[in-house]
């Protein structure tokens, strides 16, 4: 039986993802090897042997950097010079850090490393943010999901990619390895990072950046390009045009960029999206994801394993977060964002009651078959996380905020999952040292109170056109989006009708 062929435009928006997805595994990778580099002996040599506080801060200063980027930096780049030169810049700053990382050694050397996870998180805030935000303005809208997805599969390939680097990096145990081993790990990632930046021209920018910036030729041209055998030529100008108006109803008194910012607080329509995804990158970080990337060989020794073994089971567990990922990609679009949010939390939640329960009922590793249901459930965690706010919350930030404010929304969104991470690495060392697997208690906790807040409060959006989202959140004066489904045709108004709208105060 021969599978239907893809039409052309989509089979270039695939292969456009991709590439991006590249990137993500750059900053995936970034943070996979950390979790290596923290117990690798020459490491620990040259930063003096760190304390608990001092990993923290080690972790921690990454975030501070992107979340000095989100708030200051990816945004402006991404609106004023486009989502591939944001990239591009991204990705050269996340090389700077990386050299800096590698050169710590001596007296200082605790200062240079943090510095450099410093430099590291600027370059990650502007590439983890303008990857998405690049796939979801190029995407169809019955297809946004899987295409956004793509993004958080390369961070995962990346994430497993830098765990197993780390495990080879074990055999590697002479005076060049103490020394060179886990240096390498850091300064491995400048290859692929070049590569990226490189290719990065070749794509063409997304039409809507192309339309916000009066482009309307260049726009119309790249979106042909992207729905050609996809969508009949008439319905390609409505999209178009759709997102032209949608861009003019936006522009209007808002050109400056404190005016832009303050309206995403100011404006009840803009706050009732960013809000929820400021808040739904926060609780993807606080529900415990932060420290099962960094932490995760730790939390393994601690039940009983070498460290060889626990940095092994680590990558096995990212690795079958790579499949875990890719299914999400062809369920997000079917059952919804808040089902595979919502549903994703509860596995989260049952996981980290096991293991905080486990050891308070066994401690000391006197049983086994505990430790081995711990481990079992931490990959019970990584499942819930991939099929839910692993993936998903970026698909919801990308999506629901107005073109004018895509960047600036998704960048001051992502910046909540920045504060999350940052409270995570600070808590988790010392909760652990004071209070072992009852830390556990709190994620529990966490992803508990994700439920009930994911599945009241955060309106649905499978199948609704970006221009349409306003129809979600009472959207501009004039309902734009009404006219804008109107325009598209009885699809629009059917996918539209779908998101089921709530009344958002």
């Amino acid at each position: 039986m021969n599978l239907p062929k893809q039409p052309v435009g989509a089979r270039r928006l695939f292969m456009i993802c991709l590439q991006l997805a590249l990137g993500s595994s750059i900053w995936g990778y970034n943070i996979g090897i950390l979790s290596s580099v923290l117990v690798h002996p020459g490491w620990r040599g040259a930063l003096h042997n760190p304390e608990p506080a001092q990993k923290g801060l080690v972790t921690g200063f990454y975030y501070v950097g992107t979340l000095i980027s989100y708030i200051f930096l990816s945004h402006p780049l991404a609106d004023l010079r486009g989502r591939r030169y944001a990239a591009q810049v991204g990705t050269l700053v996340l090389c700077l850090g990386g050299l800096v990382m590698a050169a710590a050694a001596g007296r200082y050397a605790l200062s240079i490393m943090v510095a450099g996870r410093l430099i590291c998180g600027l370059g990650v805030g502007v590439v983890s943010t303008t990857v998405p935000l690049y796939q979801s303005e190029m995407s169809p809208a019955k297809e946004r999901g899987k295409y956004v997805t793509i993004n958080h599969v390369g961070f995962v390939v990346g994430l497993a990619t830098g765990l197993w680097a780390g495990y080879f990096v074990t055999f590697w145990k002479d005076a060049a390895g103490q020394y060179w081993g886990w240096r390498t790990l850091i300064l491995v990632q400048l290859l692929p990072s070049l590569i990226f930046a490189a290719l990065l021209p070749y794509i063409p920018e997304t039409p809507r950046w192309l339309l916000q910036t009066g482009d309307m030729e260049k726009a119309s041209k790249v979106l042909h390009w992207l729905r050609e055998d996809v969508n009949e030529p008439a319905d390609i100008v409505h999209e178009l045009h759709a997102i032209n108006r949608d861009i003019e109803a936006y522009r209007q008194g808002q050109d400056s960029f404190f005016a832009k910012s303050f309206a995403l607080f100011r404006e009840k329509p803009l706050f009732a999206r960013m809000w929820r995804a400021f808040l739904l990158q926060f609780m993807a970080q606080m529900c415990g994801a932060t420290a099962m990337k960094y932490y995760l060989p730790t939390l393994l020794k601690a039940l009983g394993l070498n460290t060889r073994l626990a940095l092994m089971a680590g990558a096995v567990e990212m690795t079958a977060k790579i499949g875990l990922t890719v299914v999400e990609m062809w369920i997000i679009d079917r059952f919804g964002r808040k089902t595979c949010l919502a549903g994703g939390s509860v596995v989260m939640a049952v996981a980290m009651l096991i293991n905080g329960a486990l050891p308070q009922i066994f401690p000391r590793n006197i049983s086994t078959v505990a430790d081995a249901i711990c481990v079992a459930f931490i990959f019970v965690y990584a499942m819930g996380y991939s099929l839910g706010l692993g993936p998903a919350a970026w698909v919801y930030s990308s999506e629901i905020f107005p073109t004018t404010y895509r960047a600036r929304g998704l960048n001051f969104a992502a910046s909540g999952g920045s504060i999350g991470s940052i409270i995570v690495a600070q808590i988790w060392p010392i909760g652990v040292a004071k209070f072992g697997s009852g830390i556990y208690f709190f994620f529990f906790a966490v992803n508990a109170i994700c439920v009930p807040v994911i599945w009241l409060l955060y309106p649905e959006t499978k199948g609704c056109a970006l221009e349409d989202m306003d129809l979600l959140f009472q959207g501009p004066p004039g309902v734009v989006a009404a006219s804008n489904s109107a325009d598209r045709g009885p699809e629009a108004g059917n996918e539209a009708a779908e998101a089921q709208p709530l009344l958002l105060q």
